[in-house]
């Protein structure tokens, strides 16, 4: 990362050295790797608790007041009282690391007093490093991104297998399990939007709404305000992640199935 500060560098080298090594496991991962469910439908690995310790230890080294928010650490109430906060999804896309498929990154966050400053999406399996910076723009592997320009919901791009009858004027392209990489797609113009109506963690969408953000994208929850960091209920309602000229369409269709799944009246 030629003229990047010293600071930045050691960050980004922490996280990709981090997947390098999920990667080193990752090879035919079902025999490899040791698996369990920490609730049912919920696969964890070895890999996740490895990549977690070891990106615990290179950040804290970095900066030692952050506190720490990840998938794989018992959370406590530390981080509130610290104005940053690391939050880390050590592997996301757990299901495609195990799967031996490629959809997989690695996902550091740093938020400070709320707002995500820096956000990196490491995919080994992919050859992609995804780095954005608050105000500094967002780039895949050193190249700069810019989300799509499209204008109309019909005909958008959404990564999925398959999608319900009531969006069926939408496109479905590939979709790696990791919603990182969904997002993210939206912000190299390889797809338009990504949605969902459930609860999601911070962890998931952090770093990746930033890059989204930073190459011209809108990220939001499902009912369409923005999305805060390092809440003591480290959760929103659903995500709205698009192309700027598509995104007031989203809401508009996401919001009343967004209210009835919350039971809130339709305004």
């Amino acid at each position: 990362m030629p003229g990047a500060d010293p600071a930045l560098r050691a960050i980004v080298s922490a996280v990709a050295d981090a997947a390098d090594h999920a990667l080193t496991l990752w090879a035919n991962g079902e025999t490899r790797v040791r698996q369990w469910e920490k609730v049912p439908g919920h696969p964890v690995c070895e890999a996740d608790l490895s990549v977690d310790a070891m990106l615990r230890e290179r950040l804290s080294a970095i900066d030692p007041q952050a506190g720490w928010l990840s998938e794989e650490t018992a959370d406590t109430v530390h981080r509130l009282g610290v104005p940053r906060v690391w939050v880390v999804d050590p592997i996301d896309g757990t299901r495609d690391y195990l799967r031996g498929r490629p959809g997989w990154a690695v996902s550091v966050a740093l938020v400070d007093q709320g707002a995500v400053t820096l956000g990196i999406l490491a995919a080994p399996a992919r050859n992609e490093l995804w780095v954005a910076q608050l105000g500094k723009g967002a780039t895949r592997n050193g190249i700069a991104l810019r989300a799509g320009e499209r204008d109309t919901l019909p005909g958008a791009r959404v990564p999925a297998e398959q999608l319900p009858r009531i969006d069926r004027d939408l496109v479905t392209v590939d979709k790696p399990n990791s919603i990182a990489l969904r997002m993210a797609m939206v912000a190299a113009d390889e797809a338009d939007l990504v949605a969902t109506v459930r609860w999601g963690n911070e962890w998931d969408v952090a770093a990746a709404a930033l890059i989204v953000q930073e190459a011209g994208g809108t990220v939001t929850d499902a009912l369409g305000d923005p999305l805060l960091f390092n809440r003591p209920q480290p959760t929103a309602f659903g995500l709205l992640c698009a192309a700027p000229g598509i995104h007031a369409a989203a809401v508009e269709r996401l919001t009343p199935r967004a209210r009835e799944i919350l039971g809130q009246p339709l305004a």
